[in-house]
C-alpha cells in the first residue's frame, strides 16, 4: 500500500500551489506520484487548462483523480469513499499518494497550509505532521515556509518512502471499503492461500499481484 500525505488549509491558503510544486520535486526524484484532489463545489469541469487538477497533471502527477460533491472522475458518482480506500482501489502502484484537502481523513498523514493565526487547523484535526506556513512564531516541530517545497519534498521522501517497511503489506483487507488492520502473520496466511488458489488454475502469465473482490451472500455481523 502506498503511503498517503494530503494538503489540507482554508479556500485559497495556497494548498493546490504548494502541493503541485511538492509533486513536481518528488517527480524530479523519480517516484511515481499519484494525486486525489477534494473539493465541495458542484459542476467543477475537470483537468481543463488552468484548474487545479490540470496543474497537478502538469506538474508531473502520474494519476490525478477529483473527487467533488456530485463526481468522482473518472465519471462517476462520489460513493464517499475514504482516501484510503480510494488511493489502494486505484493507485496500488503509486510510490506515494498527495491527497488535497480530506482534513477529516482518519489515519491519514497531513500537512497544513497556513495563511492566517486564526484559521490553524492542527489543533482541530488528527494527523498533522508538519505545517507549511509564512507565519512567524508558529509553534511545533517541521514548520516550513511556503516556498519550500524541495525540503518538504525531501521531508516527505525521509519520513514515508526511504523506509522500504512503510506501505509494505504483503495482503490488504477492505471490508465494505473500509481498511481492517491485519498483524504480518495474518497477512501471510491470506496471501499464501489466494496465492495457492490461483497457481492452481494454472494462468499462463506470471503473477506479480492479485486482486479479490468479494459480495458476500448475507449480510455478516460483528464486524468492526
Amino acid at each position: 500500500m502506498p503511503s498517503i500525505v494530503t494538503f489540507i488549509g482554508w479556500h485559497d491558503s495556497g494548498k493546490t500551489t504548494l502541493a503541485s510544486q511538492v509533486v513536481s520535486e518528488l517527480n524530479l526524484l523519480g517516484y511515481r506520484v499519484a494525486v486525489i484532489k477534494s473539493s465541495n463545489e458542484s459542476g467543477v469541469v475537470f483537468d481543463t487548462p488552468g484548474t487545479d487538477t490540470a496543474k497537478h497533471k502538469l506538474a508531473g502527477a502520474d494519476s490525478v483523480m477529483f473527487l467533488g460533491p456530485d463526481q468522482l472522475v473518472l465519471q462517476t458518482q462520489n460513493r464517499n469513499l475514504s482516501l484510503t480506500t480510494l488511493a489502494l482501489r486505484y493507485f496500488p502502484d503509486a510510490d506515494i499518494i498527495i491527497g488535497e484537502g480530506f482534513k477529516t481523513a482518519r489515519h491519514v498523514a497531513k500537512i497544513e497550509v497556513l495563511r492566517s493565526p486564526d484559521q490553524m487547523l492542527r489543533n482541530q484535526v488528527n494527523g498533522v505532521i508538519a505545517v507549511a506556513t509564512d507565519l512567524e512564531d508558529v509553534p511545533g516541530d517541521h514548520i516550513f515556509r511556503l516556498d519550500e517545497s524541495k525540503e518538504i519534498a525531501k521531508f516527505i521522501e525521509k519520513k514515508f518512502l526511504l523506509d522500504t517497511s512503510i506501505g509494505n503489506d504483503r495482503a490488504v483487507l477492505l471490508v465494505n471499503g473500509r481498511k481492517v488492520p491485519l498483524k504480518r502473520f495474518v497477512q501471510e496466511m491470506l496471501a499464501g492461500t489466494v496465492e495457492g488458489f490461483v497457481h492452481t488454475l494454472k494462468c499462463t502469465e506470471q503473477v506479480e499481484e492479485i486482486e479479490l473482490h468479494i459480495r458476500t451472500k448475507k449480510k455478516l455481523t460483528n464486524i468492526e
